[in-house]
């Protein structure tokens, strides 16, 4: 929030924190940093967790605004967005389609490729539909290490590093406990990093890049929330062309997916080639104490 918007204007603000998915705890984190920040500017902030509250109560109770901190489904994936289009309530971030297909990781590839933006290789299975044939045969084709995740979960939620065939089943069994649709994708080697984009269609711009250095390499729940072993870099330590081609890379992805506000994308680099893969987007990305947009800000 800029110095001048006047925070008595904004009126009554919901932060939607907690909600119904696997990254509930994660949301929490986020929604208590958010409420502190909002009040510390004077604004007449509330917390509100649509898992214990109706939706509806957001018009009754007077609330002009609303701070989307949730993660995940029925926060993240267009679900609460149409809700609050319904009520009238202007919220952060980006619109029901760019959420709900955002969410999608399958669904964001598709798009990614058809607009020529460079992302890992993938095979999709469905929820009982795939059998142990087909399964064993996917690293034939993705080769191996791979990895395994559900189609639209977060906070690295599933995602499980496959090293040899007999993981396989185990791994995609895994995911599709999660989630009917289950992505494959061909492991990229390299630098991990990470870009938020601030803004919407031609204004949109990306922060600095973060460079992600985890323990061994394993970027997971546990090392993203609940230990302080991971580093993080920023500046990134990239050669500056190296960085800017890919700030400019997540803005055109950032843009195709019809994203607004705010998000982050997530990248690989390839340590051979140094070539840039995206990953997924966040639209509405962790702003707890080890959250990376945060970081990239200050």
């Amino acid at each position: 929030m800029t110095d001048t918007i006047d925070p008595k204007s904004l009126g009554k603000v919901a932060v939607l924190m907690g909600g119904k998915s696997a990254e509930r705890e994660v949301s929490l984190m986020s929604g208590a940093g958010v409420l502190k920040a909002l009040q510390s500017k004077g604004v007449n902030a509330h917390a509100f967790d649509p898992a214990q509250r109706d939706i509806g109560e957001l018009k009754r109770k007077g609330f002009k605004r609303c701070f989307i901190a949730l993660h995940g489904r029925f926060g993240e994936d267009g679900t609460v967005q149409g809700a609050l289009e319904l009520l009238g309530i202007p919220y952060t971030g980006s619109g029901v389609m760019a959420s709900s297909v955002s969410i999608d990781k399958v669904m964001t590839k598709r798009i990614w490729i058809a607009e020529g933006i460079p992302t890992p290789r993938y095979q999709m299975l469905r929820r009982g539909e795939y059998t142990r044939e087909i399964v064993r045969a996917i690293p034939d084709d993705l080769g191996l290490p791979l990895i395994v995740k559900p189609a639209r979960e977060g906070s690295s939620i599933g995602v499980a590093k496959v090293q040899g065939y007999s993981e396989m089943q185990e791994a995609v069994d895994a995911a599709a406990a999660l989630d009917a649709d289950v992505l494959c994708e061909q492991f990229v080697s390299g630098d991990e990093v990470t870009c938020p984009v601030l803004g919407t269609g031609e204004q949109a711009r990306a922060l600095p890049v973060i460079r992600i250095v985890a323990p061994e390499g394993n970027y997971d729940y546990q090392n993203k929330y609940f230990t302080d072993d991971t580093k993080y870099l920023v500046p990134s330590g990239l050669p500056e062309g190296e960085e800017a081609a890919i700030q400019e890379l997540v803005v055109k992805a950032y843009r195709v997916l019809g994203c607004r506000g705010w998000g982050r994308i997530d990248v690989m680099i390839d340590s051979a080639t140094r070539k840039p893969s995206l990953l997924e987007v966040n639209t509405s990305p962790g702003m707890s104490v080890h959250s990376l947009v945060p970081m990239a800000v200050r």
